[in-house]
């Protein structure tokens, strides 16, 4: 090789060294170069700039998988029947991405429990080496060469660690069984967000027929006032107070009418269809069956301890804390390991060959770690008072939770009896009213108030009937008493009711 290849024309550096200098300065420039996405700079160029994404950032990539469609029955997709709440409340489950989300994450629980559960048996590989090797010796004069194949098995069995395995494994039981009931709880959550949803909807198309009914009213009282008016019995001012009734209750039902239109979106948004999916309910009829509750609300505090599955996995979670705090102290005592390996070692052929076997068992002591485990402990330690001082937390916003919805469900049970009231008493005034102003001996006046008055006690009676609903759904949400249909849980001490039919 000639002395110009060997080394570079100025420096007389090797070409290797003198590569290795271009390398570093290569890559001393690029540490000062920004990084680039797609050739393009990665970040902004400063705090007030917004970043210009690539186009190939931008895209979507071409062959992303599809989402899967949302699960519709063919009952729905055809419209042949109207749907009931638990039909709505069945289509939300199979759709949810958040019970979807929950439940995957219970089944990597279940994993991770199992697998720890691999720490009580031997770990066991085997292994293959094969190698050639080549030497000589005398300076050279005898050279040899030598192949082996060595297969082996080895194996390592922890038998003792003062409970930190077992602590371990409690660790992963008590993640599974939080990861579980927050699949629960959220299947519950999700329930109630329908049932919200739901009745929302009912009540928008109930309000809507009652100001249907208000319209219908001022319009006789618009006819009225034009008998009264071709009559001579009355002025025309009559006639214009009540053109001006009659356009209010259009305008209100107007907005009814939208407003049902957006509730029906959001209810199909809430069973995870599209908001323009094309279905039908089925409106409750005029008569209601109203149920008192008989249990107390000590009663009910008592089942929510119990029953509320987001409790009852912050209780696991504060017991998964308390094992992690055990297996991180087994982890500062001796542990014992058993070990075997039984191996052979054939010389250039198989008919050649030695046997390799082992036993041992070794005590493994911790000494010093350099103060870590002592701060893995506190770290531990402070992780189970959080976890303690949660659950706590979560006690005190239970039992405000419930001792809301119950007092929010009685008054919501009275609110209803008193709109029953209300309704029938000024249902009687304004047929009163219409009938003096027909009679000439009344005024348009009382007839617009006492027509005003009917068409809020007609607002008021389906708001408190909606109210009543939602707290009923609210109060079985928070002492955890719904399953997976919204009706009471097979291991519950369900909400006991009186019904009792009212108009």
């Amino acid at each position: 090789m000639s002395e110009r290849m060997m080394t570079t024309r100025d420096h007389g550096l090797p070409v290797p060294a003198a590569l290795l200098l271009l390398g570093a300065l290569a890559l001393a420039g690029c540490a000062h170069n920004p990084a680039t996405l797609y050739g393009e700079p990665a970040t902004a160029a400063s705090p007030d700039v917004q970043w210009t994404a690539p186009p190939q950032a931008a895209e979507a990539p071409e062959k992303a998988a599809p989402a899967p469609a949302p699960s519709i029955p063919k009952e729905l997709l055809s419209g042949s029947r109207s749907l009931t709440l638990s039909d709505i409340v069945d289509i939300a489950l199979r759709n949810s991405p958040q019970t979807a989300t929950t439940w995957a994450e219970a089944r990597s629980a279940a994993a991770a429990y199992g697998s720890k559960h691999g720490s009580y048996y031997p770990q066991i590989d085997a292994s293959v080496d094969l190698s050639r090797s080549k030497g000589s010796f005398a300076n050279g004069a005898i050279s040899y060469t030598q192949k082996t194949l060595s297969p082996s098995l080895q194996m390592s069995w922890l038998l003792f660690d003062f409970g930190g395995r077992k602590a371990d494994v409690d660790e992963t039981r008590q993640a599974l069984i939080a990861a579980d009931w927050t699949h629960n709880a959220m299947i519950q959550t999700v329930v109630l967000e329908v049932e919200q949803a739901y009745y929302q909807y009912v009540t928008a198309k109930a309000l809507a027929e009652s100001q249907q009914a208000t319209y219908k009213e001022a319009q006789a009282n618009l006819d009225a006032a034009q008998e009264r008016h071709k009559a001579g019995v009355a002025t025309i001012a009559d006639v214009l107070q009540a053109k001006t009734a009659v356009a209010q209750a259009k305008l209100a039902l107007d907005g009814l009418n939208g407003q049902i239109q957006t509730t029906r979106g959001a209810l199909a948004t809430a069973m995870g269809l599209p908001a323009n999916t094309p279905y039908d309910i089925g409106v409750p009829s005029g008569k209601v069956s109203l149920t008192t509750v008989t249990q107390t609300v000590d009663q009910l505090l008592e089942a929510a301890q119990r029953l509320r599955p987001d409790l009852v996995a912050a209780r696991a979670e504060a017991r998964k804390a308390q094992a992690h705090v055990r297996k991180i102290k087994a982890e500062g005592y001796p542990s014992i390991v058993g070990s075997a390996s039984l191996g052979r070692i054939y010389y250039g052929s198989l008919s050649t060959h030695g046997d390799v076997n082992s036993a041992a068992v070794g005590l493994s002591i911790p000494v010093f770690t350099g103060f870590s485990h002592t701060y893995d402990v506190r770290q531990a330690e402070a992780d189970r008072q959080a976890a303690a001082a949660r659950l706590q937390s979560m006690r005190q916003e239970v039992v405000l939770q419930v001792w809301t919805s119950y007092f929010n469900l009685k008054t919501a049970e009275q609110r209803v009896l008193t709109s029953q009231d209300l309704l029938k008493s000024a249902t009687e005034s304004h047929d009163v009213a219409l009938g003096r102003y027909k009679a000439g001996v009344g005024s348009i006046l009382d007839l617009l108030a006492a027509q005003s008055a009917l068409e809020d006690a007609r607002a008021q009676q389906v708001q408190a009937r909606a109210a009543w609903f939602v707290s009923l759904a609210q109060l079985a949400h928070d002492t955890g008493t719904l399953d997976i249909s919204g009706a009471s849980a097979p291991d519950a001490a369900p909400i006991k009711v009186e019904r009792e039919e009212r108009p």
